[in-house]
């Protein structure tokens, strides 16, 4: 029997969350919420902060204190969270954002929070993390409260990440704090109490010393919080309980003294233990290492089915450079490897046909593994910014009541995100997964040709230049040590990319005018630190 023939038949029996491995602790949590969209999300972290009693803390890519988590209230973030420490003497909140450079500020300007710190007294502290190597990101998005309770996923209290499953054309919501609207958005956030919020607490404030050098104690036991002092918000219905809960992080060596790369194990895990479907959602899908791995299951003869869900096209012109056209090269491979019919690559349309910008960054493998996060599927979330992810897993064999239970409410995720992308019911999703057997046959079977639906990506032949651009990873290094030895991101050319020696030409040349570019960029934020 062949090697990877063992492979396969090996698939499925091994657990998938192992602490040390491919996450850092697996923690109990009490219960277990996943909310789909920034509304559900804005109103369960806005309900919890109004019973927060000691510590808050906030990570994030962004966060803007002129966003509004309720767009039918005029009161900002940066007001709630100056009148939560008013109204509560005990209270203590801790924002960090990532510096990010120019031309990134423009959209996302630093002014607004420095501001906010500014006026207010030490209680409510809001920091810029400059702490990175060159170029990384603080890419987790977590809110803790009070250690009892915690989010973590895709979404950043920034000013354009307010929508609901209905994804309306022309929502007069959805705005930009300057007033402009923004694009329909899809994304994904899960909510842990118990030890695991603990953990993150603990994480959060490992977070915050390193990108400021100063130390948080963390907040009395959990008996301090008096009966109904209970964080978790009431109407967020517990999706499981009484669950291990894996938490899985992304560091680069300078933080720690080590890289940290447990979101990359725990992706390449549970490929590879997949034994019927792998469903993905993800705002960028620009690894070859992802691609080949997945690319060896679809070319097994029963291997898993694969299901991608990306939008259409990044908003902005560096993304769909930097992300999007490698996501064309991995794809060709895909489909090339695709010889049993079992890839779908998709993006989700609105009823007039519009794309919806896919943030979300989640993985369900069969009904066994929930994962959702801050982690893209390119390289620099791998090894390269700050990530953290939660995963939910139900052990494999394991025939109880409770593995049971955690089991159908992992395929009950996979039904509604796909439900919603469709425009049907969940129930109608749930329905056809279990008269067809597979999900690939599931989206078939209900997707429409117009209105609500998830359009196929369209099958690209990509040039020289663009499989130049993929192979060099600009702007998407795996390791600190990359980010200015381009040489050192060239992997042997997928299988049905042109031969790189072919593309050196283009290579050089677009490498050179992207380092031109960027040796500019570096000198306006160094005059812009100095005016600051």
């Amino acid at each position: 029997m062949s090697e990877h023939r063992d492979a396969a038949d090996l698939a499925g029996t091994r657990p998938i969350l192992r602490p040390g491995a491919t996450c850092w602790r697996s923690e109990r949590a009490d219960r277990v919420a996943v909310l789909v969209d920034g509304a559900a999300f804005f109103a369960a972290v806005r309900a919890a902060l109004l019973r927060a009693r000691r510590s808050v803390i906030l990570l994030g890519w962004d966060i803007d204190p002129r966003m509004r988590l309720d767009p039918h209230d005029p009161e900002t973030l940066g007001d709630f969270l100056a009148r939560l420490i008013r109204r509560r003497p005990s209270l203590q909140i801790h924002a960090l954002k990532w510096d990010m450079p120019f031309p990134i500020s423009l959209e996302h300007p630093h002014g607004p929070l420095e501001r906010l710190n500014r006026r207010t007294g030490p209680r409510l502290t809001l920091e810029l993390d400059d702490a990175l190597p060159v170029g990384a990101a603080q890419h987790q998005k977590l809110v803790v409260v009070d250690d009892a309770l915690a989010f973590c996923g895709g979404i950043d209290l920034a000013g354009d990440r307010w929508d609901t499953p209905e994804h309306l054309d022309n929502d007069p919501r959805r705005r930009w704090p300057t007033g402009e609207l923004h694009a329909p958005r899809h994304d994904v956030m899960m909510a842990v109490d118990g030890p695991a919020a603990r953990a993150l607490g603990v994480m959060a404030r490992e977070r915050w010393s390193h990108a400021t050098g100063q130390a948080l104690p963390p907040p009395p036991p959990e008996g301090f919080l008096a009966a109904g002092a209970d964080p978790w918000p009431e109407g967020l219905h517990p999706l499981i309980t009484d669950a291990d809960v894996g938490i899985a992080r992304t560091l680069p060596d300078c933080l720690v003294g080590r890289p940290v790369r447990e979101n990359e194990a725990l992706t390449f895990a549970a490929i590879a233990e997949a034994r019927h479907s792998i469903y993905l959602e993800n705002q960028y899908f620009a690894s070859f290492r992802v691609a080949e791995a997945l690319a060896r299951r679809l070319r097994e003869p029963d291997g898993p089915e694969v299901v991608v869900v990306v939008p259409m096209e990044s908003p902005s012109w560096f993304d769909r450079m930097a992300m999007d056209t490698p996501r064309g090269v991995v794809l060709q491979e895909l489909r090339a490897a695709d010889r049993h019919g079992r890839l779908r690559a998709m993006t989700p349309l609105t009823e007039g046909g519009n794309g919806i910008v896919v943030h979300s960054k989640l993985m369900v493998v069969d009904d066994r593994l929930l994962r959702i996060g801050s982690s893209n599927l390119n390289n620099r979330s791998m090894g390269y910014d700050t990530e953290c992810d939660l995963a939910v897993e139900s052990p494999p064999g394991d025939r109880s009541a409770a593995a049971r239970s955690t089991a159908n409410a992992i395929g009950a995720v996979r039904n509604r995100l796909l439900a919603e992308h469709m425009g049907v019911d969940p129930s109608e999703m749930t329905a056809a997964v279990r008269a067809t057997g597979s999900v690939v046959a599931a989206i078939d079977r209900l997707n429409k040709p117009s209105g609500r639906r998830l359009a196929p990506l369209p099958d690209t032949d990509p040039g020289l230049t663009e499989q130049a651009f993929a192979a060099l990873r600009i702007a998407d290094p795996d390791r600190p040590e990359e980010a200015w030895a381009v040489w050192k991101r060239m992997p042997p050319a997928p299988a049905p990319a042109r031969s790189l020696t072919r593309a050196v030409g283009a290579a050089l040349f677009t490498a050179g005018a992207i380092a031109g570019v960027y040796a500019v960029a570096l000198a306006m934020v160094e005059t812009d630190r100095g005016g600051r």
